[in-house]
């Protein structure tokens, strides 16, 4: 795999046509691999010596956002370097010399600033339902399992199974175990066709890691955020709530809110962070387990406009459906109040009501209009409107304020809070599985109270 992706990057310096795969725009590991095993094969199986490369659908400085892709391609010894990110090939130039083919994997629908590549799809694969609509003219194959994985496996498998070699098997065996959550029964997202090719996998290469062993790898390194900045950890699990031009992100951080409160230059970082893209305010939810194995929520609230400050903490303070129970945390910051959380069983899904109720109130203080309350999400990574894929709502249904640019589309077909066309399988989200956790958590001490009674 390796020399065959260095050969990708050398012909990105030659003038001829090529036939790149492109993975969805939230790139996450089933997204990468599903682009890189089909693009090895498509090259491996050609007879015309055409040229068949992966396209991983980000920038390449938002790769440390996803600790799993990063953790992974280090395991397997396939260095960043040798990768190919859609800030460094120009697509649309090369379609518009005639010299572009499009595969798409793991999404098959593009995005609007993507659309005149529309006519430049030759085939989808992908394991969702379809669009079709949207969907390009071309050769689809959809089936819906638990990772798109899967679908590359088997068409490897059935293909050319002699071209599949132990590093391309590791990245395959790794990301449907990922996906399907180890293949747990009860979580249900593994179909019969994921076991089928991960047990076909395991038969062919007998020394792939253990199941939980690279399910709990992939798992640490995907909630590890000790080595990203300050804005890269408000980035990584997003959302945006937004009304009459007034802009609230919500971000999820996966440690305890006194060592994020420790971090050098936090408050400089926050302040940039908010003008950089244009927050009024900022919402961090830190959420990780104690030393018990007990779920714990904080929540912080940066904002440098008082009366904004004050009523969102008012909000949050008085809320009873649902009851937050906060604590109030001392802090020496300035514009900013920290929490501790007693129930962990209100997540940022339910949290999200409660802010657009604050900024109604806020609004109504004002004297200005409310308007349509807004969600934005840019959970799995995506940027924000400074990024110049900025496109479609992200919520269908939901209007845009003029004065407000939209934020770049969450993948359509991606397996995000929200998203309009997952209607299969279940959605196994950060925040999914960490509520998951905390389930299992606290009926387990339940269970341990009666037990001692």
């Amino acid at each position: 795999m390796e020399d065959y992706l260095q050969g990708c990057r050398a012909a990105l310096q030659e003038s001829r046509p090529l036939h790149v795969v492109l993975g969805n725009e939230s790139c996450d590991l089933d997204s990468m691999v599903s682009a890189l095993a089909l693009a090895f094969y498509l090259m491996k199986t050609n007879e015309a010596e055409e040229v068949f490369i992966p396209v991983l659908n980000i920038k390449r400085s938002e790769l440390p956002l996803r600790g799993d892709n990063v953790f992974f391609l280090q395991k397997v010894h396939i260095p960043e370097t040798s990768l190919i990110f859609r800030d460094e090939i120009d697509l649309h130039a090369l379609h518009q010399a005639g010299q572009l083919t499009l595969i798409l994997v793991d999404h098959h629908v593009l995005p609007k600033s993507d659309t005149a590549l529309k006519d430049a799809v030759t085939e989808v694969l992908d394991h969702r339902p379809i669009e079709q609509k949207h969907c390009p003219p071309c050769q689809v194959a959809v089936e819906l399992v638990g990772s798109c994985a899967t679908l590359v496996t088997e068409r490897i498998l059935q293909g050319a199974p002699e071209i599949l070699d132990r590093q391309t098997a590791t990245l395959l065996h790794g990301t449907i175990i990922l996906d399907c959550v180890n293949m747990d029964p009860k979580i249900g997202k593994a179909t019969l066709k994921d076991k089928k090719y991960v047990e076909k996998l395991e038969a062919l290469f007998p020394d792939l890691p253990q199941r939980n062993e690279i399910f709990d790898s992939l798992q640490k390194a995907k909630f590890d955020v000790s080595g990203l900045t300050t804005e890269q950890m408000l980035r990584k699990d997003q959302k945006t709530i937004y009304r009459q031009g007034t802009r609230v992100a919500v971000s999820a951080i996966y440690m305890d809110l006194e060592t994020f409160l420790q971090r050098a230059d936090l408050l400089a970082d926050l302040s940039a962070f908010c003008q950089a893209h244009s927050y009024d305010a900022l919402v961090a939810m830190t959420i990780f387990f104690s030393t018990q194995n007990e779920p714990v929520r904080q929540l912080a609230i940066f904002c440098p406009h008082v009366v904004l400050r004050m009523t969102i903490c008012g909000v949050l303070e008085r809320s009873q459906s649902p009851p937050l129970d906060l604590t109030p945390l001392l802090s020496t910051h300035p514009n900013l109040q920290a929490y501790f959380q007693g129930n962990t069983q209100v997540s940022r899904k339910k949290l999200l009501p409660l802010l657009h109720e604050a900024l109604s109130a806020y609004l109504d203080s004002m004297h200005i209009p409310t308007g349509q309350p807004e969600t934005g999400s840019v959970s799995r990574e995506q940027g924000d409107k400074d990024l110049d894929r900025a496109g479609d709502s992200l919520i269908s249904g939901l209007s845009q304020d003029e004065e407000d640019p939209p934020l770049p589309p969450t993948p359509v077909n991606s397996l995000v809070d929200e998203c309009p066309l997952d209607r299969g399988l279940p959605k196994l989200s950060a925040e999914a599985i960490f509520e998951k956790c905390c389930q299992i958590s606290l009926s387990q001490a339940t269970a341990a109270s009666s037990s001692n009674k």
